[in-house]
């Protein structure tokens, strides 16, 4: 079983290969802003280093939220297509989740504009509660009274978050994605308006 997995909701273009639960070939780096222009030529690059074609794609899970207003856009069509086109499964997981991976006890922080944050706690892959956007102090209190360690991008305190493995957490959280029934009706996961996903800084690819 041949999975495409793919995540460009925030700062990051992950983009992987895997037989199973084995791991082809796989691109993932920070590419703010980039990630439309950047996601076919890494596609393209993962299929030639994998000598897999995408008729080989027997199914597709992507992120779908929160993140980045156009960003969550770019992978979501990608796949769509694909799905609906080749009539294969599509699967959805949370940004937050992705980040978090498996860890036994995590915080994400996302940022989100304005000193506010996407904020969720997932322990063994599985949000324990729905994700929210918090001000700063309000994000403070949540990592105070939620242990675990720090993922993201958003330091909390004295703490600074740690550096996920995007492509090792896709394929470990297999359990955790959520089938999408009707393809052509999957929509972007967003927790506030749109204009307020336009987020700043970062890097290119």
């Amino acid at each position: 079983m041949i999975t495409l997995a793919m995540d460009t909701a925030y700062r990051h273009l992950t983009a992987g290969l895997y037989d199973d639960d084995t791991l082809l070939a796989g691109t993932s780096s920070e590419c703010f802003k980039k990630q439309s222009e950047a996601l076919f030529p890494r596609l393209q690059q993962i299929l030639d280093d994998a000598g897999l074609s995408f008729q080989d794609i027997d199914q597709v899970v992507i992120t779908d939220g929160p993140g980045s207003y156009t960003g969550v856009r770019i992978a979501m069509t990608v796949a769509k297509v694909l799905a609906s086109q080749r009539g294969i499964p599509l699967y959805t997981l949370s940004t937050l989740q992705l980040y978090a991976g498996t860890a036994s006890s995590a915080n994400v922080l996302l940022d989100a504009r304005s000193h506010r944050a996407y904020a969720g706690h997932v322990e063994n892959g599985v949000l324990t509660e729905p994700e929210q956007i918090l001000t700063e102090e309000e994000y403070e209190g949540f990592v105070g009274s939620h242990p675990g360690i720090l993922l993201g991008d958003v330091a909390a305190g004295s703490r600074n978050p740690e550096t996920p493995d995007f492509l090792k957490n896709f394929i470990d959280l297999r359990d955790q994605w959520v089938p999408v029934s009707n393809v052509h009706a999957a929509v972007p996961r967003y927790l506030k308006e749109s204009d307020a996903y336009k987020t700043p800084g970062g890097h290119g690819c």
